[in-house]
Order: structure tokens, then C-alpha cells, then sequence
């Protein structure tokens, strides 16, 4: 008994996932019972099946694993519902098991396998097709073995679950919440990420910076809430305008940035940013249905610029491509001021 303690608190220790874990558990589990099939089940109520997850098998009786089996012909479901979990004579018993007759069983030794929430996870079995007794602390063994499973799975669903939760705080971190587009944070990060491929590529990397023109009118006019409207189906507009590969991000306000592929560094730069441009300036003229209110959207300032990645840092392509847009908008603002 000191021997298998030792191996125990051994295997115990040294397990990461429940695989490492319940394979030395089902050894112990065969010297303390002397029954030949040590196995756990995993019980699947919705489709009403058991599956066997991990199995040890010394002699004739094999109980294969990834094996899937009618629940309500197991030998598990019978001793849940007797809460009967030992028997030597599984054909008096249970002689209606299709299974067990099929697979000669005729000792059974069996526990739920349960959750911190109550939730029966499986079962932790052992049997044989020899009529043999129950060995002294078996139940005992196999009730601690059943518990040291129980919490095993509890963390790796608890870790799951973090891992889970850390994942949708950085998606939440890295996306504006009113548009579900990349934030600023996001497609700095993005940005450095396609001048690393591009710079590899022999490529260069473009940079369109918009600015809703008008924006506070609209607010000023209908209120936030048909402004948030307005930015989120601009920001609909504009992704539909994107080619595969482009990123389009909320920057703040009534900015946004779009960053596309560019043309190869030998090749002019003049015609890609132009058609780049002109495709955004395009999608922020439209005509948007916000509820009962109609809006024609047809002021935008877009400035784009091609950056040539062996010779400009991410955040100075945005400061380029911010320059670029603010041109634009003097040279508008100048040429609305001299039609009046």
C-alpha cells in the first residue's frame, strides 16, 4: 500500500493534462481491484452515448478506447440509476445489456464521475470476465481516484474559461465598440505587422486617412445617437469599398485609416494611391437611411500616401497619411470658399 501511494502522489504531481494523469490512475487502479479492464467514460446525455476516453487492458477483456456506445445500454447507467456499483454477476443483474453479454463482462466495478458543480462528467470503471470478489479498499481507491479526476477536469475547465475571458478582453481592447472595427491601438499594431511583410515582399504599404467632413452638423443637427448611427454605417460603407487584405479602423471620432497592399517598390507610386483614394473617397458618398432620417453623405476628406517600408516607422506612415488628409481638406475648404 505504501508502494502505491508513492506512485500516487507521483503521478498526482507530475500530471499537466487528464490524460497524464488517469493512464497511471487505471494501472493503480488494475493492482488494487485484480480486474483486467481499468477504463474512464465521458457520458454525452444530449446524443445518449458514452464514449471511452482512456482504457488499460491486461488480459482477454478489451474495452477499446474512442469506443461509443448507446448510454442507455451501459453497464454505467444501470448501476447510476441502483446506485449499485459493484457486482460479480452482471448477467443476473443486468442480464439485458447488449453490451456487457457481448463483451462477456461478469465483474463490474463502477463511480460517477462528478463536477464541482454536481455535474456527472463520466464514469471511473473496472471489470473482468472472470466472477471475481471485491477486493478490500477498492471502493474506497476507487472513490479517491474518482475525486482526484473530478478536480483535474474543474481546472482545465477552469483555465479554459480564463483563457477564454483573456481572449475577449484583448479582443475588447484592440476593437472600437460602436463600430466592432479595429481601434487606433489595433491597426498601429497591424500596420507594423504588414510593413515587416511588405518590407520582405519588396512592396509598399498603403495609407488612407478619412475624415467625415460634417460630422458635427449631423450631430449638432439630430443628436449622438443618429451620429453613432451615421459612423457605423459609414464604417459598413467603407468595408464594403476594401479589396481582400485591406484593414479599415475607427482612429477616433469621425477618423478612420485603411491600409492596404501596395504596388512593388519599382513600379510608380502615383496610380495605386490615386485609385486607393478615389475608392475610399467613393464609399464615403452615399446616400444612408438612419431609421427615419435620410442623410447624403458626400463630404469626406481622404488623403493617402505610399509608404515605402525599409524607410518608415508605422506611426510615421499614419503621421504621413494624417498630412496627406489635411491637404486635402485645405485644398477643398479653398475651393468651397472660392465658388462662394
Amino acid at each position: 500500500m505504501d508502494s502505491l501511494l508513492l506512485r500516487l502522489s507521483q503521478s498526482v504531481a507530475s500530471a499537466w493534462t487528464l490524460e497524464d494523469l488517469t493512464r497511471p490512475l487505471l494501472q493503480m487502479l488494475e493492482t488494487v481491484t485484480g480486474l483486467e479492464s481499468t477504463y474512464l467514460t465521458t457520458i454525452d446525455l444530449e446524443r445518449g452515448l458514452q464514449h471511452i476516453l482512456f482504457a488499460r487492458n491486461s488480459l482477454e477483456l478489451v474495452i477499446p478506447e474512442g469506443l461509443s456506445v448507446p448510454w442507455t445500454d451501459t453497464l454505467c447507467k444501470r448501476a447510476l440509476e441502483e446506485e449499485r456499483f459493484f457486482t460479480n454477476d452482471v448477467s443476473a443483474c443486468w442480464g439485458d445489456s447488449d453490451a456487457a453479454r457481448a463483451l462477456g463482462i461478469q465483474t463490474y466495478l463502477g463511480i460517477p464521475v462528478k463536477t464541482s458543480d454536481g455535474t456527472v462528467y463520466g464514469t471511473l470503471c473496472a471489470a473482468s470476465t472472470s466472477v471475481l470478489p471485491l477486493a478490500p479498499n477498492a471502493t474506497h481507491m476507487l472513490q479517491l481516484f474518482a475525486i482526484l479526476i473530478a478536480q483535474h477536469i474543474d481546472r482545465e475547465r477552469l483555465v479554459e474559461q480564463l483563457a477564454q475571458a483573456n481572449s475577449e478582453l484583448a479582443s475588447v481592447a484592440l476593437t472600437d465598440a460602436l463600430t466592432g472595427l479595429p481601434n487606433r491601438r489595433s491597426i498601429t499594431a497591424e500596420l507594423v505587422r504588414t510593413l515587416a511583410r511588405a518590407q520582405r515582399d519588396g512592396t509598399g504599404v498603403l495609407v488612407g486617412f478619412i475624415d467625415l467632413d460634417g460630422f458635427k452638423e449631423i450631430n449638432d443637427t439630430h443628436g449622438h445617437q443618429v451620429g453613432d448611427q451615421f459612423l457605423t454605417a459609414m464604417a459598413e460603407s467603407l468595408s464594403s469599398g476594401l479589396r481582400a487584405g485591406d484593414v479599415l479602423a475607427r482612429f477616433g471620432g469621425d477618423e478612420f485609416v485603411a491600409v492596404g497592399r501596395g504596388p512593388t517598390l519599382t513600379e510608380k507610386p502615383g496610380r495605386a494611391a490615386r485609385l486607393f483614394q478615389e475608392r475610399l473617397t467613393q464609399q464615403c458618398s452615399t446616400r444612408l437611411h438612419l431609421g427615419a432620417i435620410e442623410i447624403q453623405s458626400s463630404r469626406a476628406s481622404v488623403g493617402v500616401v505610399l509608404i515605402d517600408p525599409h524607410t518608415t516607422t508605422a506611426e510615421n506612415a499614419l503621421t504621413q497619411a494624417d498630412a496627406a488628409m489635411y491637404a486635402v481638406k485645405r485644398l477643398r475648404r479653398l475651393e468651397r470658399e472660392q465658388q462662394e
